[in-house]
């Protein structure tokens, strides 16, 4: 028993480091390393596709200050009793430094962010979220870190050799010192690599349409916050027994199994059109090896991931507005023209732009 004990992973005996009077606490370095990390890649992963490698930076400026102030409200909306309640403080609400932050306020106000980013930019918001997808759960695979150093969010008591020590200011009421806790913040981070990985070597295999692989991003984190929330002891509301980040999660996921669907029967090319939030090519050079965590360079032209032979394009399903004109030379207006018709002209976002007809118009991802 005593060996068992000694076991499993220890947690920070430090969260925070003093530069005179300055604290620098490990759970905003990490958060603020997640998030350069991913906009990092995620702006490498736009350019590939022919877009402005800064736009994603400009759309920074809107999507992070909105997506942490969603994550705070989130959770003090669906927290209130450690604010408001009987013996809360309010005044912590402001505290975000010592955690609290709900990835669903994140993800909600943040895309608002970068949909106000990208009207203003005039960029499709598809492309962009579709670069951002594993980029984002890569980042926040870094950001669960944050919860170690807090020594917060972990799940039930467990006897694996893995399990996590919790050190006696930070144990919960009930639990006998030296109980082991399951490490949900290293479940969560291995399973947001494994689906970044996923995504990525799906890209590879199939040709999407904007707006599907954020779709896929959508349903891959949902899956694993189902499984791992059931873990969790902390407070929670719940409804009908079951967590309300559950009922949010499911919610999600099947939002994210439809805009797979409408996307792929709706959503346009994946590529960026010239001049679209200054971009200039459409599908820019695959073959440079400008890749990030497991993403290489495409192979062959893969089959649509949605369905096979031509296709109509429609509008963007994360715009909300089509912008395609009929196509010249009495061409379909969809590019789904023979070898002969040779190339078909469209227009995107105000913007002429060439895509050789290649079935369905859509470039082959990486």
């Amino acid at each position: 028993m005593t060996a068992l004990l000694q076991a499993g992973i220890p947690s920070p005996s430090v969260g925070v480091w003093y530069v005179g009077p300055v604290p620098l606490r490990a759970y905003g370095i990490i958060i603020a390393v997640g998030m350069v990390v991913a906009l990092a890649w995620a702006s490498r992963r736009y350019a590939r596709r022919g877009g402005d490698p800064d736009l994603l930076f400009d759309l920074a400026l809107w999507a992070i200050p909105m997506g942490i102030v969603g994550a705070r409200l989130y959770h003090v909306i669906t927290s209130p009793d450690q604010y408001f309640g009987p013996g809360g403080h309010p005044w912590q609400v402001w505290q975000i430094w010592r955690g609290g932050l709900g990835i669903w306020g994140a993800v909600a106000l943040g895309a608002v962010g970068a949909w106000i980013g990208a009207r203003r930019a005039g960029a499709r918001l598809g492309p962009v979220a579709d670069s951002l997808a594993p980029a984002l759960l890569v980042g926040q695979a870094i950001g669960r870190w944050g919860n170690w150093f807090n020594q917060e969010l972990f799940g039930a008591p467990t006897t694996a050799p893995w399990g996590l020590r919790i050190d006696a200011a930070h144990m919960p009421p009930g639990y006998p010192p030296g109980t082991l806790f399951h490490p949900t913040f290293l479940y969560e981070c291995l399973w947001n690599l494994a689906g970044a990985a996923l995504i990525v070597r799906l890209e590879r295999r199939l040709r999407f349409k904007a707006g599907q692989v954020f779709a896929l991003y959508l349903m891959v984190y949902t899956a694993g916050r189902v499984w791992i929330e059931a873990l969790r002891i902390d407070d929670a509301h719940r409804i009908l027994g079951v967590r309300l980040n559950v009922w949010t999660s499911l919610l999600v996921f099947a939002a994210g199994a439809v805009l797979f669907l409408l996307a792929g029967r709706l959503g346009r090319p994946w590529a960026v059109a010239p001049g679209e939030g200054g971009s200039k090519a459409v599908g820019a050079d695959s073959s440079d090896e400008d890749t990030g965590p497991g993403e290489g360079a495409g192979g062959d032209e893969a089959p649509s991931a949605s369905e096979s032979g031509p296709r109509a394009d429609g509008p963007d399903p994360l715009e909300g507005e089509a912008h395609d004109a009929p196509a010249d030379g009495g061409a379909p207006a969809d590019g789904t023209g023979t070898a002969e018709d040779g190339p078909s002209e469209s227009r995107a976002d105000g913007a002429e732009s060439t895509v050789m007809g290649d079935g369905d118009g859509a470039v082959a991802p990486d």
